[in-house]
């Protein structure tokens, strides 16, 4: 395996001349970097990251947190994040940690404190919190707002709004909302965006908090059943499944009798033409949550907090008790 040695000599510079170029190429000339960063190939030169870590304090590795593993909505927004950070060279590390609790707090910072960046979607804890692991290293959310902090966000709020106004809209007059995890953000959002929507038109049954997974919308079936609604709006899409299931063995055939919301890919699996529709980009997500880190690592000077929001698409087939199925439109919801 070649060494730095062998590629200084190659090239006919210090080992020192090598290993700025290849961790700070900037500081070098670079017609001497170019041909270090050729002669590192020829010799399948291979940077030791641990080694170049305590010459540069970088460690070429950064580490992105979701709350939980559970939710399958978190998968794409990783996957987006570790393209780009392949892109950018670095090593994606993923943990699972929901900062809820000061010992959790505590968990994430050890890990912040191994890493150059963090991007930490959907914390569910304070915003003091979030802020205290922001402190430690350039930071950047997803999908939750703290003053100070970048961001980046997917507008469904007013994706769900807009879905909630068209249910109105198509006669929909009882309408139940499936709410998110205790603490989260975004939950307080879509609540406020579709008791908007609602307000005098409808009525509205929240339900919740619960956890995004399968069970919980199962759990839930007696409740959408009593509150009468003809429409249920779940915060996840293994929620509504779950939901689906549940109604099913109860004699509810959904969508028909009952509506529950879900994802494109969902209805096109099933050949289902009723159920309306919210998708979000995840690997866009997690890119752009990725680029917005990159910009902040590579930053001579401090970099000025920016939320960037996400459009999401939701698919609007009309869903009236009268309606007939094979008339959806599409409206990407989004703010500027």
């Amino acid at each position: 395996m070649a060494t730095l040695s062998d590629v200084a000599a190659r090239v006919g510079v210090s080992k020192s001349t090598v290993s700025r170029a290849l961790s700070r190429p900037e500081l070098v000339a670079p017609a001497t970097a170019e041909r270090i960063r050729r002669a590192a190939q020829e010799l399948n030169f291979v940077v030791n990251r641990a080694a170049s870590g305590l010459a540069t304090g970088r460690t070429g590795i950064v580490a992105i947190v979701v709350p939980n593993l559970d939710n399958h909505f978190f998968t794409p927004i990783i996957v987006g994040a570790q393209q780009r950070a392949e892109a950018e060279q670095r090593q994606l590390t993923i943990a699972a940690n929901p900062l809820e609790t000061d010992g959790q707090l505590r968990d994430l910072e050890r890990l912040a404190r191994q890493v150059d960046g963090v991007i930490v979607a959907a914390p569910l804890g304070p915003d003091e919190r979030v802020r205290e692991v922001c402190r430690i290293r350039p930071s950047v959310l997803v999908d939750r707002e703290v003053a100070g902090v970048p961001s980046v966000v997917a507008d469904l709020a007013t994706a769900f709004g807009a879905l909630a106004g068209h249910l109105v809209d198509q006669g929909h007059r009882s309408i139940a909302y499936l709410g998110g995890p205790r603490g989260s953000w975004q939950n307080a959002q879509r609540i406020r965006a579709v008791t908007e929507r609602t307000a005098g038109r409808a009525a509205l049954t929240l339900l919740g908090p619960m956890p995004p997974t399968f069970a919980a919308g199962a759990q839930a079936a007696a409740d959408v059943l009593a509150s009468g609604a003809s429409v249920a709006i779940p915060y996840a899409t293994q929620v509504g499944l779950g939901l689906v299931f549940a109604l099913r063995a109860r004699g509810v055939n959904a969508p028909q009798d009952l509506l529950v919301t879900t994802e494109s890919l969902i209805n096109a699996a099933v050949h289902d033409e009723w159920t309306p529709a919210i998708d979000v980009d995840g690997v866009a997500l997690g890119a752009a949550a990725m680029d917005l880190l990159t910009e902040e690592l590579d930053a001579r000077t401090p970099v000025p907090a920016r939320t960037l929001r996400m459009p999401v698409l939701v698919t609007l087939p009309r869903t009236g008790p009268d309606s007939r199925p094979g008339q959806a439109t599409e409206a990407s919801a989004a703010s500027s």
